[in-house]
């Protein structure tokens, strides 16, 4: 699949489903990259892969990477159809389950922005591997970088993947909806954009104001 997805990408505009196996990619690697610099699991769990050009920490437990596949799995299939429109990466509390810190992904389908252009306007021409690669290489970079300026989590922490889907999206039997985990009195940063032929993703992320400052 991902031998497709680059050929579909080198050799003219990316599909949507070989767009959606691209942002899919993102997902899980950019989750694990979160799970790795905000300290969720133990620096042992992960190892480093090599992907868009960076070393990537991902973890090594394997009922982590069960969890993240499953719900994965499912997420392309939805961008492929143009179901879903936001996933998001809440960081709990075990001990009292209060959201800490929501990585929030707003994805678009960016041919139903051409479609509503101007229909005499000349289509962009198709987006190059290397343009794609850098927007990606620098949200990971924001997310290395978050350490900086997100708060030191200093409990330890379980994590939930939210997942805003159409309704008639086909959901799994084993998924139960969830409220939004949203956090009161949040700060929020707004994190770099990347785009394919068929999906744009946003970022940010929103995490607990220290109320003693």
């Amino acid at each position: 699949m991902a031998a497709l997805a680059q050929q579909q990408l080198t050799k003219g505009k990316i599909t949507l489903r070989g767009s959606a196996r691209i942002v899919t990619e993102f997902f899980m690697f950019g989750i694990n990259s979160i799970l790795f610099q905000r300290g969720i699991y133990p620096v042992e769990d992960f190892g480093v892969k090599k992907k868009y050009g960076l070393d990537i920490w991902v973890t090594n437990d394997l009922s982590v990477e069960k969890y993240l596949k499953k719900i994965m799995d499912s997420v392309e299939e939805w961008l492929a159809a143009g179901k879903i429109n936001k996933l998001v990466l809440a960081v709990n509390s075990r001990e009292t389950r209060e959201t800490l810190e929501r990585w929030q992904f707003d994805i678009q389908l960016v041919q139903e922005d051409s479609e509503s252009a101007d229909k005499l306007a000349a289509p962009p021409p198709p987006k190059s591997e290397k343009a794609l690669r850098m927007e990606i290489q620098a949200i990971f970079r924001q997310i290395a970088a978050s350490v900086s300026f997100l708060p030191i989590i200093e409990e330890k922490c379980t994590f939930n993947i939210l997942v805003y889907a159409d309704s008639d999206a086909e959901v799994p039997t084993t998924w139960t909806d969830s409220d939004p985990l949203h956090i009161k009195n949040a700060e929020q940063v707004r994190l770099r954009s990347f785009s394919t032929d068929a999906h744009r993703v946003e970022a940010m992320v929103a995490y607990r104001r220290d109320t003693d400052l």
